[in-house]
């Protein structure tokens, strides 16, 4: 007698989700991608913001429909655990497109793109819960829970890492290039200004304040309204005219925000230009005090112009992945996971903003030839170190101050009377006749 082998027949996979099938599974994660879609498209097309065209935003346009693109083709073709994790890595990216509808509205109420941002924001929770259901529903149940449970383990700090290295560093740089400040903040100054407006290199018109000069010296007071004001009265108390505004894209100044500075040498320059115009103010006597990123984009324009006499750069950091890597962090973390971090914040800063990285800080400061004071709390660990490299570069036309017990730009608070005897002596040798 011969025995006949028939072949088991094969363990059908798990179903690919309920009540639907994958179809509907498919339409849901269609829906959500082409309402972030929409979106993209009324932020930088339909709705640009006020001093900006379409033409500013092809690298904000093209690379997200392209990649929204992909993953919707991709999408029905993927097995199994795929189409969960492009699910959530949608979800996390749509909610990311959305944090800048929800902050405007929040703040000053909806308008403009602020509603498709609003749906961006919905959409990226529904592929966030769609995309964590179909990770449960096809989950493996079959073969040994020894092995079944350590492999979840695994896929999970697989997917944290990947979250903290690349997803978390792109929402970053995307919600840094779309959120600024909204308002105008409250004035207490304390001194006589004026409401002033003036117009950028490319176009943008800027407003802020302005406090005249009664010794034919002005500041710039940088960035924004807000930071620099108690600056602002200690150098009116000196007789030094105060010009302070609103950045491109806050505010009631044109453009878009931009956290990183990016781009806002060009608002300082206006500035310059303005200072120039007014009749109480030696064109050869202007100078900068810049906050934080302020004290960046004040490197920046020193180390490009001349007509800014004198600088002081409190707080200044780093921008991008180059000075990133100059800090002193660890080697594992700043070869490894910060360098990945950086890089992707730094790709989605640049492709949101529609700009190239800017130069590194330290070689700006080494074409700086004005006097300049760089004022630093190195203990703080938000990269403010790094001075001691950009004084390094400098050279003799800079002088490093760091004050061990700040916190970042709070020189003023931690020592009031030498920071004030410290910066007004240096405004006073390098502008005053």
């Amino acid at each position: 007698m011969t025995a006949t082998l028939t072949p088991p027949a094969p363990v059908p996979a798990p179903p690919l989700t309920r009540r639907g099938g994958r179809a509907r599974e498919t339409v849901l994660f269609l829906i959500g991608l082409a309402l972030i879609a929409l979106h993209v498209l009324d932020d930088n097309v339909l709705q640009p913001q006020p001093g900006t065209s379409p033409g500013d935003h092809v690298a904000s346009t093209v690379v997200p429909l392209g990649l929204l693109g992909l993953a919707a083709w991709a999408y029905p073709r993927l097995r199994r655990g795929w189409r969960g994790t492009v699910g959530l890595i949608s979800g996390v990216l749509g909610i990311a497109g959305g944090i800048e509808g929800f902050h405007y509205t929040r703040e000053v109420g909806p308008s403009g793109d602020d509603f498709t941002g609003l749906l961006s924001l919905a959409a990226g929770v529904l592929l966030l819960g769609l995309g964590a259901v179909t990770l449960w529903r096809t989950r493996r149940t079959e073969g040994s829970r020894w092995w079944r449970y350590p492999r979840r383990a695994l896929l999970g700090v697989a997917g944290a890492l990947v979250a903290l290295a690349i997803l978390g560093p792109i929402g970053l740089g995307y919600v840094t290039t779309h959120t600024g400040r909204a308002v105008v903040p409250p004035n207490h100054l304390g001194v006589p200004y004026e409401d002033v407006k003036f117009n950028t290199g490319d176009g943008l018109e800027l407003e802020g304040w302005y406090v005249p000069s009664s010794n034919g010296a002005a500041v710039i007071a940088f960035p924004g309204r807000n930071g620099p004001q108690a600056k602002t009265r200690m150098l009116a108390r000196h007789g030094y005219g105060v010009l302070l505004f609103d950045r491109r894209g806050e505010g009631k100044s044109e453009g878009e925000p931009n956290a990183w500075g990016w781009g806002g040498d060009a608002d300082i320059k206006a500035a310059i230009a303005y200072l120039q115009r007014r009749s109480d103010v030696d064109p050869g006597r202007i100078g900068g005090i810049g906050l934080s990123v302020g004290g960046e984009m004040m490197i920046e324009a020193a180390a490009e112009t001349d007509e800014l006499a004198a600088v002081v750069s409190e707080g200044a950091g780093a921008r991008s992945t180059t000075e990133d890597m100059d800090q002193d962090d660890p080697a594992l973390g700043k070869w490894t996971l910060g360098l990945a971090m950086s890089a992707f914040k730094t790709a989605a800063v640049a492709v949101s903003s529609n700009q190239a990285p800017p130069a590194n800080l330290k070689d700006l400061a080494a074409k700086v030839e004005q006097p300049m004071l760089l004022i630093a709390a190195p203990v703080k660990g938000v990269g403010e170190k790094l001075n001691r490299g950009y004084a390094q570069a400098a050279g003799d036309s800079a002088t490093l101050w760091e004050i061990p017990e700040s916190n970042h730009v709070g020189g003023l608070d931690a020592r009031p009377e030498e920071y004030e005897r410290r910066v007004i002596g240096f405004f006073d040798e390098a502008l005053l006749p």
